[in-house]
Order: structure tokens, then sequence, then C-alpha cells
């Protein structure tokens, strides 16, 4: 699996909610998530109930308390902040779908907002987490690689541009997976022509991704598998020049010598070694778990 459970923590100082004003619950129902019956009621009561139930990590509470500021509120300074606290508490709660919709009637609502970036920021986000496994449609990377990339092409100097930054690094070494998974499956099946077409994106297009060595090394084994020795020796070169230390280049001089075609550069043990892959433990990053500042 490439970027699959993403992702690692990022070490980034984010802004922090600190709303603060008096509030009380007004409820009604019986199920888990509380209903809230019409009442109109002062704004900074709904509001900071909402921030309550936040704090009490009970996000489908507090989005129904949002959404009554909305209603009741609705071309209010605090149904601005409302929606933004929508995106964070359905993002927490893993209801992409509506925090996506939530930061497009955010951005639609208010395009030159200080919050704007969060918006667009958190509505890349809600892609990057769907990301599935390289086996499986990669939808969801396509979706996060083109929102990420406009969050840095917006805010570019902004701390969302920063960690879309290191998470475009882990999308490129996703697609760069499913081109790995799709060429090797062709040529386990025996036709070794398509692998090369896969190989070849990888080596050109995610060139600083972790396949690229594998990449390398299985264009050097199609190219064998087809009799096409100077462009398997040739492929041999730039992965041994490039890659001399790594276990790949180990394997394709193997695979070379024992064809009789010794390639010039030897594995070196102690030389350099493909990008590593990133770290993808951590589904959910430190940076976008923590609380706007509306």
């Amino acid at each position: 699996m490439s970027v699959v459970g993403l992702l690692k923590k990022s070490a980034i100082v984010v802004l922090l909610a600190s709303v603060s004003v008096a509030g009380l619950t007004a409820c009604a129902g019986k199920s888990k998530t509380e209903h809230l019956v019409y009442e109109e009621r002062p704004v900074e009561q709904l509001y900071e109930t909402g921030m309550q139930k936040l704090d009490d990590k009970s996000w489908s509470d507090a989005v129904s308390y949002f959404e009554e500021v909305q209603r009741q509120h609705p071309y209010s300074e605090w149904s601005r902040r409302a929606i933004v606290m929508i995106i964070y508490a359905n993002y927490q709660s893993d209801k992409y779908v509506e925090a996506t919709a939530a930061a497009d009637q955010f951005i639609k609502l208010y395009p030159g907002s200080e919050l704007t970036p969060y918006a667009y920021y958190m509505k890349a986000i809600c892609s990057f987490e769907q990301i599935v496994d390289v086996g499986r449609d990669q939808a969801y990377t396509d979706s996060a690689k083109a929102l990420l990339n406009d969050v840095v092409r917006r805010y570019p100097t902004t701390e969302y541009a920063k960690d879309a930054r290191v998470k475009l690094d882990m999308v490129q070494d996703q697609l760069a997976g499913k081109e790995m998974d799709v060429g090797r499956w062709y040529l386990n099946d025996n036709q070794p022509l398509a692998a090369i077409g896969r190989f070849k994106t990888v080596a050109s297009d995610y060139q600083t991704t972790s396949h690229t060595p594998e990449a390398l090394y299985r264009l050097v084994e199609a190219n064998e598998m087809m009799g096409l020795h100077e462009e398997a020796t040739r492929d041999a070169a730039v992965l041994g020049y490039n890659y001399p230390g790594d276990r790949w280049y180990s394997a394709a001089y193997k695979l070379m010598t024992e064809k009789g075609e010794k390639p010039a550069i030897k594995p070196d043990p102690n030389g350099k070694k493909g990008p590593e892959a990133p770290d993808t433990k951590k589904k959910k990053s430190w940076f976008s778990l923590k609380k706007p500042q509306a």
C-alpha cells in the first residue's frame, strides 16, 4: 500500500479557536444526535453551545447547533463562523461529502474572507483522506492532487500551502504506485511492451518518488524479455548511475551479468539509494485536526 491510510504528523503550528461567549444548550430528541426544536434564541447561545459540543467531540451535535446559527441568523458574522466550524466538525467525523459541501458554500459566500484559504485547504484534505490503495480506482487521488495544487497556487506563502506540498509528495508516490501495480501485472501476464509504458511513466513523470529505482529495474527486466538488450543496458546504466547503492540496482546488475551483459557500474553498498517512501502511518495530520480560528 502506498499512500493509503494517510498521513504522517505535520509539525506545523496551526490556528486555534478562541471565540468564547456565554451560552446555554437547548435540545430535544432521544437519538445520539441532538435534534433541536426550533425556538428563536440569542445567536451567542447557539454558537457557544456548538463550541462546547466540539470540545466534547460531539461532532454531529455541534453541526446541529452551527446549522441552527445559520438558519436563525443567516446574514450575521456568526453564520460565517458557523460554516467554518461545520467544515471542521464534519471532517472530524469522517463526513467528507458534508465537509466539502460546507467548504464550497463558504467559498461561494465569502470569497474574500481571511478564512477562505482554510476552506480551500479542507476541501483538498477531504479528497486526500479518501485515497484508497493502489489496487483500486484513484479518482480521489487525482482530485486531491488538483485541489492541493490549487491551494499552493492560490496561497503559496501560507501554512496551508506548506502542508499541501507535503501531501502532494505523498499523492505523487501514490500515483506512481498505481502505475507500478499495473506495470507489474502486465509483466506477470507476459505483456512486456505494455509494462514498459507504465514503468517509463514512473521513471519520467514520478522520478522523485520512492518507486523510481524499481521502475528502472523493471524496464531492464521487460526489455530483456523482449530481447532489447541495448535498451536494457541503457536503463541499467541509468539506475546504476543514480542509485548505485539501491537493492534494485543490485538486482539489475545480477540479471545483466547472468545474461553475459556486464554493466559498467558495479553495485556500491555505500552508494546512493532511492528516495524513502512517505510515512503513512497516520491517517489525519495534526495540522488539519486542529480547530480553525473563526
